[in-house]
Parts: structure tokens; sequence; C-alpha cells
């Protein structure tokens, strides 16, 4: 059994060596979505800890998928299946972060 490949991203400036299944230009945009989330969330609360913005954002993104997953019929149908992936690899990166933190 083959290991995963390991992909690079860079979240606010910090790399992060990913292993992953999805294509690397997928995880790129996965990583530049969570990143510019939190440089919003840092400029609207002015939160500097990385952990707090992680989680602030978290949310935010939470927040995201919970509105199109009940604006229902097809569309929020096919948004939820699309987003599936993309919530997958945003945990995989979360899941590096907090590890990474955890390891300083």
């Amino acid at each position: 059994m083959s290991a995963k490949p390991v992909v690079a991203v860079s979240i606010r400036g910090q790399e992060f060596r990913i292993r992953t299944d999805d294509d690397e230009a997928s995880l790129q945009r996965v990583a530049q979505y969570l990143d510019d989330t939190m440089a919003t969330v840092e400029k609207k609360t002015g939160t500097v800890d990385t952990l707090q913005l992680a989680l602030l954002s978290a949310l935010n993104l939470a927040r995201e998928l919970v509105e199109l997953r009940e604006s229902g019929g097809a569309a929020g149908a096919a948004a939820a299946s699309v987003d599936a992936a993309r919530i997958g690899s945003l945990i995989e990166l979360a899941e590096s972060a907090l590890e990474a933190h955890a390891g300083h």
C-alpha cells in the first residue's frame, strides 16, 4: 500500500506539508481560501493569536457550509456534495496546523 502524496501549502506565511489524495491544485485552492478567510477574520477582529484565528475561521467556514446545506433543493445538495471534498481538505489543513502549533 503506497503512502499518500505530500503537498506543501502556505497559510498565514507558514508552510504545511499535507498528506492527501486530493490533487495539488485543488488543495492549493482550499489553502488559499482558508488563508483569505483567516485574513478577513484577523482584519475584522484584530485577533493575532494563530489558534484563536484558526478557530474563528473554522466557525465562519462551518457557518458557510451549514447555510449551503440548509439552502436545500438541487443547488444546496450539489453545493454540499462539492463542499464535502473542500471540507475534508480544510480538516486536513486544520489538523496539520494544530499539530504544528502543539509542537511549538
